[in-house]
């Protein structure tokens, strides 16, 4: 009797500690997840708050491209009262359509090309799509990871008891494959 007490109470323990060993995995993929998200975020951020200067140093040589300017400030809005992962990607991607067509604009004012304040920013423009391409990635990366270890048996089991489902990809925005035109 005493011998099959102590062989449930081991099979008991064995299962206690790899239902632990798992919660700790996932918490850990889960984490990094969030950690990575709040890096595309904060390069969002830095990109919105670049977006006034760049408008208004647009305006002072193409104030009639006044659809624009209010498409990305719309778009500029979005994205910053988005709340979930889901919905700041799309405002992204809106963000990112009406900057093409801001920076397209641009392109027909020779004298704003050379506007020592409108090149620094759209320098600074271009760092800030850079980095936010590679934190798309470790975002990406992390998903994927997070996404893989949650479907894995026995994982997916723990996974579904504690309620934890599949993150969505940061993807492209539709059309980002086309290359904008630009008419002189």
């Amino acid at each position: 009797m005493r011998k099959g007490l102590i062989i449930v109470g081991v099979v008991v323990l064995v299962f206690l500690v790899a239902f632990i060993s798992q919660y700790n995995s996932l918490v850990t993929l889960e984490t990094n997840v969030d950690a990575r998200w709040a890096q595309v975020e904060n390069q969002l951020q830095r990109r919105a708050d670049l977006i006034p200067n760049l408008v208004n140093t647009v305006k002072g040589y193409a104030s009639h491209e006044e659809r624009v300017f209010s498409e990305i400030a719309a778009a500029r809005s979005r994205l910053l009262a988005a709340g979930d992962p889901g919905a700041r990607m799309e405002a992204n991607n809106s963000l990112d359509a009406a900057l093409g067509r801001l920076l397209a604009i641009a392109e027909s004012y020779p004298e704003l090309k050379a506007d020592a304040s409108f090149i620094r920013l759209q320098d600074e423009l271009a760092g800030t799509e850079n980095r936010i391409a590679v934190e798309r990635m470790r975002y990406n990366e992390s998903v994927e990871t997070w996404n893989r270890a949650i479907r894995r048996f026995p994982t997916v089991i723990f996974a579904g008891l504690l309620g934890k489902g599949a993150r969505p990809y940061f993807q492209a925005a539709e059309g980002a494959r086309e290359v904008p035109q630009v008419q002189f």
